[in-house]
């Protein structure tokens, strides 16, 4: 499975999960499909660190989206979703390739701004927060030892939904989050399936895509 097949899956199950909000009106079982999105994305930021030929490129355009896309993502979180400000999937990717980057000059001072980051991003309540912080580093930490990432990456997942497991327990809730927990490690199937190969170019289709259709759901909302 190429970049282009899992960057296509991300995309098909980011809209999913955020054009259900509009269909439904609040949560869906599209939103199962949804937790494969972020995952494959966090994945692609070690390959896109390792393969690029330029970093400060990269990572400007993460940045440079990252502000071009927090009006379309607010009006959508604001009046589609929850009306709690955040800071958009770009940041928290941008932060996570500027963990990997920092990782890899230097192990200690890695593990320390990733410890500082994650927790930053918890706090300035970037999407995903320290979770996505977290499988960004992990994907790369342990890109070389397959099981060791699978394994680090199941826990870091059952980590994140622990505290709804305890708090609904005997609720009928338990069991979406026990959905959405496996729906989101489900994603490390596609991700080991991955062969290393780039295959078609499509560098600022996400980039492109993330803000464009956040846009046209809250259009849609003013039109009905």
């Amino acid at each position: 499975m190429s970049s282009f097949t899992l960057k296509i899956i991300a995309l098909i199950s980011m809209l999913f999960d955020h054009s259900g909000y509009l269909i439904f009106n609040g949560f869906s079982f599209f939103n199962f499909i949804g937790r494969l999105a972020f995952p494959i994305f966090a994945f692609q930021i070690t390959e896109g660190y390792v393969h690029t030929r330029n970093l400060k490129k990269y990572f400007f355009r993460l940045f440079l989206f990252a502000l071009i896309s927090q009006i379309p993502f607010l009006l959508f979180k604001m009046n589609l979703v929850e009306n709690i400000f955040a800071f958009n999937i770009f940041f928290t990717l941008s932060l996570g390739l500027a963990t990997i980057w920092i990782y890899d000059k230097n192990k200690i001072l890695g593990v320390i701004s990733f410890f500082l980051f994650a927790t930053i991003s918890e706090v300035l309540n970037f999407d995903y927060g320290a979770f996505g912080i977290t499988i960004i580093f992990i994907f790369y930490a342990f890109k070389n030892h397959k099981l060791l990432m699978n394994v680090s990456f199941i826990l870091a997942v059952i980590l994140k939904y622990l505290s709804y497991f305890i708090l609904y327990f005997n609720t009928i809730y338990l069991y979406i989050y026990l959905l959405l927990c496996i729906f989101t490690i489900s994603s490390i199937v596609f991700i080991d399936l991955y062969n290393g190969k780039e295959g078609k170019k499509i560098k600022y289709l996400l980039y492109i895509f993330y803000p464009l259709h956040l846009l046209i759901l809250y259009l849609f909302t003013l039109i009905n």
